[in-house]
């Protein structure tokens, strides 16, 4: 059992904790109102706790980060990130730092980048951005289950970050580095575009199968 702790008390947020309380995780909710804190974790069930705070980082064991990305220098600040509350902890960021039509929202760099820079010495991995909650978990055929794509420097945090999304039904692929998240990011206003466009993204990329490729 892991201490999940979800930085976030949104819908995101709920479909998360629901998802990994069920698979027998722990759950451990912040966020900035505690009153809305609470009623997450009431919302996820009896495997989750709402904390003040500053009480957070010292509960968990993994954070994952489901907030907006407009809230989130200021909900890493709260839970102590920049002080080094966080730090040699695995922070999953699943923020979508792009607009709804296409564009990221950052200039440069990556929402990910940003909370390895304001979360002093946590291992950070970009994971889950292309997912809403309600996908989760994934209970169909093995070879069907949907393929997380993750970004991150630390092999530890990878390991876990992949621990937690097959706890979830689902693989992992590990696509490079943290310097590779902003096309992570990016992806997602892809996905947003073909959306607006009428069409379902899971049809909008090629079948291409690993195994003839590495055979051709």
């Amino acid at each position: 059992m892991t201490n999940i702790g979800i930085l976030g008390t949104g819908g995101f947020a709920v479909a998360m904790g629901r998802a990994w309380a069920a698979v027998g995780h722990a759950i451990v909710v912040t966020g900035r109102d505690p009153g809305r804190a609470g009623d997450a974790a009431q919302k996820i069930g009896p495997a989750a706790r709402a904390v003040d705070v500053g009480d957070f980082a010292r509960s968990v064991d993994v954070v994952v980060i489901a907030v907006a990305w407009e809230g989130l220098e200021t909900a890493i600040g709260l839970v102590g990130g920049p002080r080094g509350a966080l730090a040699g902890r695995t922070v999953l960021d699943c923020t979508v730092p792009v607009l709804r039509t296409g564009p990221h929202k950052m200039e440069s760099g990556s929402a990910a980048e940003m909370v390895a820079r304001l979360a002093a010495g946590a291992h950070v991995v970009k994971a889950l951005h292309l997912f809403a909650g309600a996908s989760w978990p994934y209970t169909g055929a093995p070879q069907a289950a949907p393929v997380v794509a993750v970004c991150g420097d630390e092999p530890s945090a990878l390991e876990t970050a992949a621990q937690l999304v097959a706890d979830l039904g689902a693989h992992t692929a590990v696509v490079g580095g943290l310097d590779s998240a902003r096309q992570a990011e990016e992806t997602a206003g892809f996905v947003l575009r073909v959306v607006g466009a009428g069409r379902n993204p899971r049809f909008a990329v090629p079948d291409v199968d690993p195994a003839r490729r590495a055979t051709a």
